[in-house]
């Protein structure tokens, strides 16, 4: 018998909706998580993209910012877009006092891609896709240090964008937006080790 995954998308700001669309077509329950209750019963978590700042007050706000951690350490998976990939990171450049949850061996600085004017895309080689993955990058942090324990799933200019820890996945674009569930299914099956029936 086959268990339908179920998954939690932080939803206190950003692009949480397109995530939970993605999820629902690759055929998950997903949760929206608003409070550390949320958290039970899930096996994953997606940070969506947003503004970093203002994220990592309201997560503090709520109890989040412990809720996570623990979420994580007791077998929960991961993953942070944009925004949420500076949620993740142990190190934020210029910005050593901002609060983050420092789930991976990771250094990012912010926006350091420009302003939204200068958003981008591009089409990404991801380990573990058959087929390039269509990047959306706007106003997104750039990776400056990968630590001991993380892999490099997918580059940009010598950059990492897309990076793997121990159940810590970390894009520094937008997946949701690309019209290609990849990245989604990537991240239930590998991260979170759900085994889904093929689509």
């Amino acid at each position: 018998m086959t268990t339908t995954p179920v998954v939690g998308v932080l939803a206190l700001q950003g692009a949480f909706r397109e995530h939970r669309r993605a999820f629902e077509r690759r055929g998950a329950r997903v949760v929206e998580v608003r409070k550390p209750a949320h958290l039970d019963g899930i096996g994953g978590l997606v940070i969506p993209g947003g503004e970093s700042t203002t994220m990592a007050k309201l997560m503090r706000a709520y109890g989040l910012d412990q809720a996570i951690p623990a979420f994580h350490a007791a077998g929960g998976a991961v993953w942070g877009t944009c925004a949420g990939a500076i949620a993740v990171a142990r190190d934020i450049e210029g910005h050593p006092d901002q609060p983050r949850l420092g789930l991976l061996d990771l250094g990012v600085a912010r926006n350091a891609y420009g302003r939204q004017v200068a958003s981008f895309e591009a089409d990404l080689d991801v380990d573990g896709l058959d087929a390039p993955f269509h990047g959306v990058f706007i106003r997104a942090p750039r990776i400056v240090r990968v630590g001991s324990g993380v892999a490099t799933l997918a580059s940009f200019d010598g950059d990492p964008v897309a990076v793997l820890g121990d159940r810590v996945l970390a894009t520094v674009f937008h997946p949701e937006l690309a019209g290609d569930d990849a990245l989604h299914q990537l991240f239930l099956e590998r991260v979170c080790s759900v085994e889904l029936a093929p689509r």
